[in-house]
């Protein structure tokens, strides 16, 4: 039987002004590898308020914000190789773009067309799931399945908040995983807030990282708000998933420990529940400037390059967004094609009531009329 390690002191590498912990062994990674997660944060951070501002414009709608999470998402997507695969819940944007889904599709999901759940060939990533807690128990399936048939080597990484921690399927799914020894990581953003509950609500442990020991593997608490931090955990943690040792179980539980600096979503204010401002305390941890300012002192970025970055950011983001903008909306129509591999009589009915609606209306009126 394994000696579970206890979920220790929050793993953190960078203090919240950017400069290195000296107590600490910082990981293996080239300056390259930095400066992309540096960029692939960018990315993520002006992807977000880029995209806040289409739903206020109308462009897109209801979209929730991952303001606060880049580091998290970011760092460790960075830490799977490509066979691994990303099973994401609503807010997984970025951690989606770094394993390979092009910020377009994200951005057509968000419009209403289908287009945008197509998921190239060779992207092992999950479409966008909206439900809250649902989809351990398919991360979990997914890699037993994959473990039994084809004695697969890939990790199944299940991105998740503290609010879906509350809910029956995530324990049925680490428990499962615990049991069958499957080559899972579950990686919970505790942003501090189910849109409006607080974290002390959610459980009366320690931490979430603490419950994993109940499952038989291993809970670790990391700064998910630390790059640096984030990426060393999530390497080890897919690295024991791929090749454990004798007496450990191949699951990890990662509590990153964060805070939703935006709303919860689009349609959510906030202020009625949390005040006008973040606490201070989470601002000053923000992971943007915090990593560029580890980055410019231990001599890996210069503002020169920092404004080289920030420009290719921009123009990426230009050029993604008139492309979805030229994309011309789906007929309504289409909302029926794909809920079944066969339609049921339900689905047939609802497709003769919005018939009957656009040919009685028109489809400019039925709009209006809605």
């Amino acid at each position: 039987m394994s000696t579970l390690r206890q979920p220790s002191d929050r793993v953190q590498f960078i203090d919240t002004d950017g400069m290195p912990l000296e107590d600490v062994d910082h990981p293996s990674m080239t300056d390259d590898t930095m400066l992309e997660l540096y960029r692939d944060m960018y990315l993520a951070r002006r992807f977000d308020r880029r995209t806040v501002k289409l739903n206020r414009t109308g462009e897109i709608g209801s979209f929730p914000p991952l303001y606060g999470h880049e580091a998290a998402q970011v760092a460790s997507a960075h830490a799977l190789e490509p066979e691994d695969w990303v099973i994401p819940s609503y807010r997984d944007h970025a951690a989606l773009h770094v394993h390979g889904l092009d910020l377009g599709n994200i951005l057509l999901y968000y419009k209403g067309i289908e287009q945008g759940n197509a998921i190239p060939d060779d992207v092992n990533v999950f479409p966008i799931n909206g439900s809250v807690g649902s989809q351990p128990p398919h991360a979990v399936g997914l890699a037993w399945a994959d473990s039994l048939v084809n004695d697969s080597e890939s990790v199944y990484a299940c991105y998740f908040g503290d609010g879906a921690t509350s809910q029956g399927d995530v324990h049925e799914a680490m428990n499962f995983a615990g049991v069958f020894d499957t080559p899972n990581v579950f990686f919970c953003q505790n942003n501090q807030w189910a849109i409006s509950v607080p974290f002390e609500k959610q459980t009366a442990a320690d931490s979430l990282a603490s419950r994993a020991q109940g499952y038989g593997f291993e809970g670790i608490q990391v700064d998910g708000m630390d790059p640096l931090a984030v990426y060393d955990v999530m390497r080890t943690a897919v690295e024991k998933a791929k090749s454990p040792a004798d007496d450990e179980l191949r699951p990890t539980f990662i509590e990153a420990m964060l805070y939703r600096l935006g709303a919860h979503s689009t349609a959510d204010d906030p202020t009625k529940y949390r005040g006008d401002e973040p606490p201070e305390e989470w601002q000053e941890k923000d992971p943007i400037p915090r990593f560029r300012t580890y980055l410019i002192e231990t001599g890996r970025l210069d503002e020169e390059e920092d404004d080289a970055i920030r420009s290719s950011v921009e123009d990426e983001l230009a050029d993604v967004i008139e492309t979805v903008k030229s994309t011309e909306p789906p007929d309504p129509e289409q909302m029926f094609d794909h809920v079944y591999e066969e339609a049921t009589p339900l689905l047939e009915d609802q497709r003769e009531q919005l018939e009957y609606l656009r040919e009685t209306y028109g489809d400019d009126e039925l709009t209006d009329h809605e």
